[in-house]
């Protein structure tokens, strides 16, 4: 037993290379992976015109993929408990870029429809997958800042995708600009495939299906968890739907903005890359009860902003959310892989299955208060998620502790 206890390989800690190649490897998965999946959000004003389609309808491109990918990712965060992680990232990775190639010669609104359905299917296998992954294979004191870099990745292709829809759609069509984003997740799967390392601490578990209900209900029985499961909810809802609606804003008058200038606002992002990493590596050190109610705080200032009719203002309402959001959800992803004892993927498709149904749900909920009261409308909605959010994360302060004796969460 001795001898087991000093074989077993050590986790992955900060600074180190075997660390800087982890978070390439899973920066690079994440950049595609969002890039995919967001590269049609700018472009919805474009579709309604194409195919004559309202707001709502319109935005289904994104909720139907975000819909699917919530409940896909239950199962694909099963799967990896039996088959293991790498494989069914690297999967679903290759997957979703055939996809969205494919979904870049659709000849008519069903059929484009049909090919963003699955891709919400497909991308399920890297999103839970990876956090699981990382709160495995990383040392914990290390995990916020893992954690905060693998979300940065996520921004980034976020933002990629969006600002090159926006930019060759002016150039050429969406068409072109959705085959291209494809074409770069094939590289990136080929990069997961040759450099993220193999598990060293994966334990596979039994295929049986009893075993595996088992799991999601003790997750489910953790108040905890179900917190964090419910804060993903409201503010992957508020994020998405003040995105989503957005470009209707900017592309109508007094802006009257193009394609490439509204795809150019999601440079937003970037301060989402840079806000995830600080945040996550700053509730390493103070504790994530003391951070996550701040991040909402600033997301609330960002939508007040925004109701203001000069551009200014409203970019800087953007930056503000942008920046409190993915801070927050770098506290929040984390911290449920830190407080689920076992079966970690599972928690981590949990929390994600929240996280994409606020998205497809209230995201398209938010075409129907764009149609009667336009951005006042858009924005009070997103408000009263964000409030809900400040409430729950306040509860959430005074956490007992998880099952471990002592929540990771803690200071």
């Amino acid at each position: 037993m001795e001898d087991d206890v000093q074989e077993m390989p050590s986790r992955l800690v900060g600074g180190t290379p075997a660390f800087h190649r982890m978070n390439l490897a899973l920066f690079a998965s994440g950049f595609s992976t969002f890039a995919i999946l967001y590269c049609v959000q700018p472009l919805l004003p474009e579709f309604s015109r194409e195919f004559g389609v309202s707001a709502a309808v319109s935005s289904l491109s994104l909720s139907l993929s975000t819909g699917l990918l919530a409940v896909a990712m239950l199962v694909a965060g099963s799967l990896s408990e039996v088959w293991g992680r790498k494989p069914i990232m690297v999967a679903s990775l290759l997957l979703s870029a055939l996809l969205a190639i494919l979904s870049a010669l659709a000849p008519n609104w069903t059929s484009f429809l049909v090919a963003r359905m699955l891709i919400g299917i497909t991308l399920s296998g890297l999103p839970a997958v990876a956090m699981a992954y990382v709160s495995e294979e990383v040392d914990p004191k290390s995990i916020g800042l893992a954690m905060g870099l693998f979300i940065g990745g996520n921004a980034v292709g976020g933002m990629s995708g969006r600002i090159v829809g926006g930019v060759l759609t002016d150039l050429g069509s969406w068409r072109l600009a959705v085959g291209l984003i494809g074409f770069i997740g094939l590289a990136s799967a080929f990069a997961a495939w040759r450099s993220l390392p193999a598990s060293a601490h994966f334990r596979p578990r039994r295929a049986r299906p009893v075993e595996l209900l088992r799991s999601f209900g003790e997750h489910l029985r953790d108040p905890g968890l179900r917190g964090l499961f419910a804060e993903a909810f409201l503010l992957m809802g508020g994020f998405v739907t003040l995105y989503n609606y957005l470009g209707y804003r900017l592309s109508e008058p007094p802006y009257s903005l193009s394609q490439s200038a509204i795809g150019a606002v999601f440079a937003a992002y970037l301060i989402g890359t840079w806000s995830s990493a600080w945040i996550g590596a700053l509730a390493d050190r103070l504790g994530r009860q003391r951070v996550l109610w701040a991040m909402i705080v600033i997301m609330l200032a960002g939508v007040a902003l925004t109701l203001f009719d000069h551009l200014l203002p409203i970019i800087a309402g953007i930056v503000a959310v942008t920046f409190g959001f993915f801070g927050g959800h770098s506290i929040a992803s984390s911290w449920v892989g830190s407080r689920a004892v076992t079966a970690k993927a599972q928690a981590s498709a949990l929390y994600l299955f929240c996280y994409y149904l606020g998205s497809s749900a209230v995201g398209t909920l938010g075409g129907l208060f764009w149609a009667r009261a336009a951005w006042p409308g858009v924005a009070g909605l997103v408000a009263a998620l964000l409030l809900a959010a400040l409430a729950l994360a306040l509860w959430l302060t005074a956490l007992p502790p998880g099952r471990t004796g002592k929540d990771p969460a803690a200071p």
